[in-house]
């Protein structure tokens, strides 16, 4: 039987694959690392969707699909409880230089050289213990640090975690205590997981830190406890019946009762010493006969609770606690070939591909090459074997090649001459351009759909429901020409459309509807972009693509100018006489606009509804004025967007760097070093509840 005569003889049974291959897919990635990607209201609609055909087609269900087994939702929501005391952050040092800052503030401000305790900080995921006489009664993840979720059933089942504590002469048990710590995956448990997923055919975790998170969010407890989760002790929270008078006695007393604590904390008198430590621990950091996880640094404290208290701490972190950060990790990699893709402004971007290297814990296959420049310089050619590194932990990257491993006679790269996605001859956009570029940039469909996703991007119009693979299939189905079409998705467009179609009930069909509707990811689109037509007029500017116009210079034209038609009838002078345009983007806006296509997609949303200017609000007092503020780190009541766009609203200068002509600095959780950088010039620091103030009524509110 032919391909075509199965499906004609199990109807939906393409249909059925699909939705059976996303619920599934959605599961177990939340199994895997705790997250999905799907959201629970989409998740629910996949799984309705699947039900609905095999209701009208009862002979699709089978006893593994999701609809017969108890897989519930995409994640369950814990119970929240607050923390007794803040789960407090830590301030990061990721230089010598850094880490000198820190040692000289402590000795300057405790007038002494105070005993340092060093301990390994484990990438793994924090928890806070409550024990109650001796019993423990809760297990909280650290949340927000104020707030965290419940998780007792499945932390009660880590052998290394005890139910009850015991107690000594000298350390009885306490009456009540809080104990903070790290749950995570031994190495070598996390590598016999894989082996499994391997054996079994299927893909293998990315990293131990995120199949630990994902592991202490099970629903069932059992399958936590199959996982073989550890923990090691590091700190203790709020207490009654205890008072340490260092946090090295605190770790015996936690030791006693029972409770893990690493072996590998050490108390050292001196600077020197501390550096010894990390210089050791650095260089071991994946020996499995030393270690047995994963870590990504060293978390220095003093150790003296008397001058942790005349230190005191921030809004968010201790000022007697710092943790040095490793630099990026660099291994070797086999490089198998290099390949280019087109982005959005027509830019070819060459990478590379490798064979499987796990770098900083995870496994890396693909790695940015930058241009083909960068590609010539580092000499950089198919079958080396490269250094690579995570830059910054995150983005992967090849340093260069290993010379004295190259073959012998191993060809050189040669770059591509044509774009790979339209064929349209590459070119320089200026002499000297290190970067190639696709000149088709209308109708070269990899630039086209690149944009249409950047479209929907946060730091545009932030539309929910437009990813990239959303971006394919609309461009593809002839629903979306280019982003000009965007605002103007009808629902007939969106069901020419297979990606956000579904295969009609009976009851649908018998109403009067075709045999196939709109999905439930269909709808909300079509609701989230009518919602988003009436954003900021700098998300509108951003949106558009226009070479060099991000958020910072996005922000500044539209609070000059506050229109977009005064924007496109502005003279080059008058954009590059703005705080934070200058001459380069100015050319790029006039160039842009200059553009009959572009200025067809502007005319084409300002007519979808699209607001093209914004109402400057003559309510908001300009508290800020001749101010720049710099904001690091997370705020409880402010976004990223928000909180420059309420400096800026307010007249002030919202920077991204600290400098001497910072007024303030704002420093929020999980602040890196641009907060370290703002006490060592000796600036106002604010925490947010300060930064409010300063909102509300300017200096004066600050005296």
């Amino acid at each position: 039987m032919t391909a075509d005569q199965a499906g004609a003889a199990n109807p939906g049974r393409d249909e059925h694959a699909r939705l059976v291959a996303e619920i599934e897919a959605a599961s177990d990635a939340y199994y895997r690392d705790g997250s999905s990607p799907l959201s629970d209201a989409e998740y629910d609609a996949l799984l309705s969707d699947l039900r609905a055909l095999e209701e009208q087609f009862p002979a699709l269900v089978t006893p593994d699909s999701p609809t017969q087994r108890v897989m519930g939702k995409a994640y369950t929501d814990f119970a929240a409880y607050d923390h007794l005391q803040r789960m407090e952050s830590l301030d990061n040092a990721f230089s010598e230089e850094e880490l000198s800052a820190w040692f000289d503030r402590v000795l300057r401000e405790t007038g002494t050289t105070p005993e340092l305790l060093c301990e390994l900080k484990v990438d793994g995921l924090a928890i806070n213990l409550l024990y109650e006489d001796g019993r423990l009664t809760r297990a909280l993840t650290r949340g927000d640090g104020a707030t965290g979720e419940d998780v007792t059933p499945n932390v009660s089942t880590i052998d290394s975690v005890p139910r009850r504590l015991t107690g000594t002469k000298e350390f009885p048990v306490p009456a009540l205590v809080e104990v903070r710590g790290e749950v995570y995956l031994p190495t070598a448990v996390f590598e016999e997981i894989n082996e499994q997923q391997a054996a079994a055919g299927k893909p293998l975790y990315a990293n131990a830190r995120n199949t630990a998170a994902g592991s202490l969010r099970q629903k069932d407890p059992r399958v936590t406890a199959s996982r073989r989760l550890t923990m090691v002790c590091h700190g203790i929270g709020a207490r009654e019946g205890f008072e340490p008078k260092a946090q090295s006695q605190g770790y015996a007393a936690l030791a006693a009762w029972g409770l893990p604590v690493s072996e590998k904390v050490r108390v050292l008198g001196s600077v020197e010493e501390v550096r010894g430590y990390i210089d050791f621990y650095g260089e071991h950091r994946h020996d499995t006969a030393i270690l047995d996880h994963e870590i990504d640094g060293v978390v220095v404290k003093v150790d003296d609770v008397r001058l942790q208290r005349a230190l005191g701490s921030t809004s968010r972190a201790p000022r007697w606690a710092i943790a040095f950060k490793y630099p990026p990790e660099e291994v070797h990699a086999k490089l198998k070939a290099i390949e280019v893709n087109t982005g959005r402004t027509g830019r070819v971007t060459p990478f590379g591909v490798m064979e499987p290297t796990k770098v900083a814990g995870s496994t890396v296959e693909m790695a940015t090459l930058h241009n083909f420049h960068e590609v010539a310089r580092k000499d950089v050619r198919p079958g080396d074997t490269v250094i690579l590194r995570k830059a910054g932990d995150v983005i992967p990257e090849i340093l260069g090649p290993v010379l004295a491993l190259r073959p012998d006679d191993l060809p050189a790269w040669v770059p591509p001459t044509t774009c790979p996605a339209c064929g349209t001859e590459l070119v320089e956009q200026r002499e000297g351009d290190k970067d190639r570029r696709c000149p088709n940039h209308r109708d070269c469909r990899a630039q086209v759909v690149e944009r249409i996703n950047h479209v929907a991007g946060r730091g545009s119009f932030d539309i929910e429901g437009l990813g990239a693979e959303a971006a394919i299939a609309l461009h593809e189905s002839g629903a979306v020409a280019n982003e000009g079409d965007v605002f103007d998705l009808t629902a007939d467009k969106l069901l020419a459309t297979p990606l956000f179609t579904r295969a009609a009930k009976r009851s649908e069909v018998e109403a009067g509807a075709g045999e196939r509707v709109l999905t439930a990811n269909a709808e909300k689109l079509l609701a989230n972009l009518a919602d988003r037509k009436d954003v900021p007029l700098w998300r509108v500017l951003v949106g558009l693509s226009i070479r060099h116009v991000g958020p910072t210079a996005a922000r500044a034209l539209a609070g000059h100018f506050a229109s977009m038609d005064a924007i496109r009838a502005a003279s080059q002078e008058e954009l590059a006489a703005i705080d934070g345009v200058g001459g380069v983007i100015a050319d790029a806006v006039i160039e842009w606009f200059g553009v009959d296509w572009h200025v067809e997609i502007v005319d084409k949303w300002a007519a979808a509804g699209v607001s093209m200017e914004d109402e400057r609000d003559g309510s908001i007092e300009q508290t800020l004025e001749g101010l720049t503020v710099v904001v690091t780190g997370g705020l409880d009541g402010f976004t990223r967007d928000s909180v420059k766009e309420a400096i800026i609203a307010r007249g002030g200068k919202a920077a991204g760097s600290v400098s001497k002509k910072t007024d303030y600095v704002v420093v929020g959780e999980n602040a890196g070093s641009k907060a370290a950088k703002a006490e060592e010039l000796g600036l106002r620091i604010l925490d947010e509840a300060e930064f409010v103030k300063l909102l509300d009524g300017g200096t004066a509110a600050m005296d």
